[in-house]
């Protein structure tokens, strides 16, 4: 009997490669491994799920069950991969090991922990899955006061949520401003002003030392002596590809799992996609590239071998006090920013000499997202 294709997490890569490889392989044999619950749930909805009032339960959109049905696979979930022989082709947990025909990692990434001194430096929670997030819903509970770590594209998403349901919120981040990494300074600044109007209190150019207190009752410190009361301390700071189970079963790994443009790792069988995969010598931790990564691996699985095309990816990003839609320009690019205000927006375009290769759209002119995306060179042709 033919070993089964296994995929090893839950999430929106594993998930999406499992529905485009039906889609071209109905009866192959599929095997999904998690250590969570294997419901399926859209990942992005973490970060605006509060002003919904959305529990947890209710972000889940279908329960383990369900997908196993409707993919015709065999889901193990509440399972950690412990180790990988790729010679044996084979992975070992706690239920036991599994052989595979192909392996694909999709392990997602872990919060990045600063590192913070203090009493209650444990006590500061990330919310990174569905089940963060029902901690972070049960935290939150009664609480006014929120102190965000990260003023990047999550610190501002929770940063929106949280005024949105009335909470009062304080963002600290080491930059010089909001989204520094994929936005130009006029335009981060915009948006500062924006989520500041709807009542964020930003301190940039500021890091947190320490974090003292008991739940409820917080005092975070600053590094220029500065003290900050809070009754729930979020860290939104980044995330850490998940590397080690790669690592230790000898794959080649830098920031994240290496792959080429078929999705295949250092060992011909085993393969990787979403937020734990370095593409191309890439990071791209976003939804798009994980769509396209996932039809692209559904093919070379089901033996019609394919390379991952990567277009201009715009990324909207879900903050409604300021609109904002960024498409940065590729990794490597060498050119300037053109900024150009507008009645209730801003345009900034990213030039590489005459040529347009990212685009940063806020307020009113995020009508033109489609036009600027239209004018991009592919990333990946």
């Amino acid at each position: 009997m033919t070993s089964p294709i296994t995929i090893v997490g839950a999430g929106l890569a594993a998930y999406n490669l499992a529905r485009e490889l039906r889609k071209l392989s109905p009866d192959a044999a599929l095997r999904i491994i998690c250590a969570d619950d294997g419901a399926f749930y859209s990942k992005p909805m973490l970060s605006t799920g509060l002003a919904g009032n959305k529990t947890a339960a209710q972000l889940a959109m279908k329960s383990a069950d369900k997908m196993a049905e409707e993919l015709r696979a065999e889901i193990v979930s509440h399972t950690t991969v412990t180790q990988i022989d790729p010679a044996a082709r084979t992975i070992d947990t706690p239920a036991g090991q599994f052989h595979y025909g192909d392996l694909v990692l999709a392990l997602g990434a872990d919060p990045v922990r600063l590192p913070l001194s203090g009493e209650a430096a444990e006590q500061v929670i990330s919310v990174n899955d569905l089940q963060d997030y029902a901690h972070y819903r049960e935290r939150l509970a009664g609480k006014q006061r929120v102190v965000l770590l990260g003023a990047g594209l999550i610190g501002c998403e929770f940063a929106n949520d949280l005024l949105t349901s009335g909470h009062q919120v304080t963002v600290v981040d080491l930059a010089a401003w909001p989204l520094s990494r994929l936005l130009p300074e006029a335009a981060g600044r915009w948006m500062q002003t924006k989520l500041q109007a709807a009542g964020a209190d930003f301190r940039l150019g500021r890091r947190v030392q320490s974090v003292d207190g008991q739940d409820g009752d917080y005092r975070l410190t600053l590094d220029d002596g500065t003290v900050i009361e809070a009754d729930l301390v979020v860290s939104a700071v980044g995330l850490a590809p998940r590397t080690q189970l790669a690592r230790a079963a000898g794959l080649v790994v830098e920031r994240g799992i290496v792959v080429d443009r078929y999705l295949r790792s250092s060992d011909p069988h085993i393969y990787a996609l979403g937020d734990c995969a370095q593409v191309a010598g890439w990071l791209l931790p976003f939804v798009q590239p994980i769509m396209q990564s996932a039809r692209a691996l559904a093919a070379t699985l089901a033996g019609q071998a394919a390379m991952v095309t990567y277009p201009a990816m715009p990324v909207l990003v879900k903050t409604p006090a300021s609109p904002l839609v960024v498409s940065p320009p590729p990794p490597g690019a060498v050119g300037e920013w053109l900024i150009e205000e507008q009645e209730g927006g801003l345009r900034a375009r990213y030039l590489v000499g005459e040529v347009c290769t990212g685009f940063v759209l806020l307020g009113a002119a995020t009508a033109e997202r489609a036009q600027m995306a239209a004018q991009l060179p592919a990333w990946l042709a």
